[in-house]
């Protein structure tokens, strides 16, 4: 039954995380396991590509293969890695397990299995299972059948790449192959991936694009993207910080300049149009630029040439413009802040970038990225989110985006630290920690945090907050199953998925 499903899926017309996903959910079923995990090697790290059993903020997370020995060695081997329950060696997913969050693993079975696509080494299969003697060497045999149509399934998708890079490279000659992967945009929303499989079609022209989002949304990483993707990705990515330039500077700054030009040029110098030539120049907060740098700007882009200060020989350059502001530009042409011609000239394509509270359950995502990372850093055994602040986590608005809540999570890791926390424990940050504005100390983070007012969040808030806790409790009744947790609930099945998938819990 277990090979009838995963054969289903591996022929099935399906977006290649659907596929994946789903794989490991029949695995988790078929072997009778608390969590599975897909995890791809990327430069000595292992990444979670498809989890099913941890909890959400696993697929942000990086594991540095020397620091987790259980996955050093599940990659050192071809074959299946049965580690007994007695095993010394620390567990990755400590504190990460849905049935248990921020609890270590108790005694229990652990067994994985490298894959290679291609015959190289692609990344990693494991499964945990929270009661010891769960699996047997015929579980062990079989992971290894199973894992050949993991492996199968992986190119799969990776062939539907590669079709999608060709009918696109006839589009457009010189572009590369297979776009290569990347892990820099991290997050699963619908309205993130419509984004970026939008980018990268728009990435195949070399129309100018105007990148426009609130502060800390990651402007800068949509750029790399639209580059990496585009047929100018061998060439230089040039970025120039519009709001860092002086007037007086910007001019040969962008442009150059000749020896003598002005007083302190004791050396001729490129300005970053020449740098950029052949490739992409990234006009970031172009915004603040003043009006008389605007004209200047206006005019190189307009004739495709700069003249250096002091020069009078324009130079011929060939550059792909993306420039990012989190101003409303079209206001500031009205309000006569900003040139309508340059406004047009940047603006041939649009791409609003949307902010993080429009992103549903990507802020658990980004979460476990920061996590681990502070987790390095600190030299700590584990770091993870308490229940309750994965869901202060998911009702907070984020003013400041994604570079917000990178500082909240490094706040709060050193906050435990400073208040008693062992390196090398399982720690769990309490939503007391994060201190955010809306979120209510209850029960013993209302004690560690006198005098701390209650918390504002709004009325729909504290709904969708209830309606998640219900929603947790009814699967952790049910042991995960949707289905059983609907006749609990005593709601639609459809409905509670669509429910579900609103709160950011799928």
């Amino acid at each position: 039954m277990l090979d009838e499903s995963l054969l289903a899926d591996l022929v099935a017309d399906l977006p290649s995380a659907v596929r994946l996903q789903r794989l490991v959910r029949t695995l988790r079923e078929g072997f009778r396991c608390g969590a599975v995990c897909l995890l791809r090697l990327e430069e000595g790290a292992l990444v979670p590509m498809a989890v099913e059993g941890l909890v959400r903020e696993a697929l942000g997370r990086r594991f540095e293969v020397a620091q987790h020995p259980r996955l050093a060695t599940i990659l050192s081997s071809r074959r299946t890695t049965l580690f007994p329950p007695d095993a010394r060696l620390p567990d990755p997913y400590d504190g990460l397990v849905e049935q248990q969050p921020g609890q270590p693993l108790p005694v229990h079975d652990c067994m994985g299995i490298s894959l290679r696509v291609e015959g190289e080494p692609w990344g990693a299969l494991t499964l945990d299972a929270l009661e010891a003697g769960t699996f047997d060497a015929a579980d062990r045999a079989a992971l290894e059948r199973y894992a050949l149509l993991v492996e199968a399934a992986v190119r799969v998708s990776r062939l539907e790449r590669d079709l999608r890079a060709l009918r696109m490279a006839r589009q457009e000659s010189g572009l590369p192959l297979a776009a290569p992967e990347a892990r820099d945009i991290l997050g699963h929303s619908a309205v993130l991936m419509r984004l970026l499989r939008e980018l990268d079609v728009v990435a195949a022209s070399d129309l100018p694009v105007l990148l426009s989002g609130e502060t800390g949304v990651g402007k800068e990483l949509f750029a790399r993207r639209l580059h990496r993707r585009s047929a100018r990705h061998a060439a230089p990515l040039v970025q120039v910080n519009c709001a860092a330039l002086p007037e007086s500077l910007a001019e040969s700054e962008l442009f150059g300049h000749v020896k003598g030009a002005f007083s302190g040029a004791t050396a001729e110098r490129a300005g970053r149009f020449e740098a950029a030539d052949g490739g992409t120049l990234l006009l970031d907060e172009v915004g603040e630029l003043s009006l008389p740098v605007q004209a200047k700007l206006l005019r190189a882009l307009q004739e495709g040439e700069v003249q250096r200060l002091g020069e009078d020989v324009p130079r011929r350059v060939d550059v792909r413009i993306i420039a990012a502001t989190n101003r409303r530009l079209a206001e500031a042409v009205r309000e006569g802040a900003f040139r309508a011609d340059l406004y047009h000239r940047l603006s041939v394509y649009p791409v609003a970038i949307p902010p993080l509270r429009e992103r549903g359950s990507d802020v658990l995502v980004l979460a476990g990225h920061f996590l681990e990372i502070n987790r390095t850093r600190l030299g700590v055994r584990s770091l993870r989110l308490s229940p309750a602040s994965e869901e202060a986590l998911s009702r907070y608005d984020w003013p400041g985006n994604v570079r917000e809540l990178e500082h909240v999570i490094s706040r709060a890791a050193i906050k435990a630290l400073s208040h008693g926390a062992r390196r090398d424990a399982i720690i769990t940050l309490e939503p007391v920690w994060l201190d955010l504005p809306d979120v209510e100390p209850q029960g013993d983070d209302a004690a560690a945090a006198p005098g701390v007012e209650p918390g504002t969040s709004s009325l729909r808030q504290r709904v969708e907050g209830a309606q998640r806790r219900a929603i947790r409790e009814a699967l952790a009744a049910c042991d995960g199953r949707w289905a059983a947790a609907a006749r609990r609930l005593e709601v639609d099945p459809s409905n509670l998925h669509k429910l579900a998938r609103r709160l950011g819990l799928k």
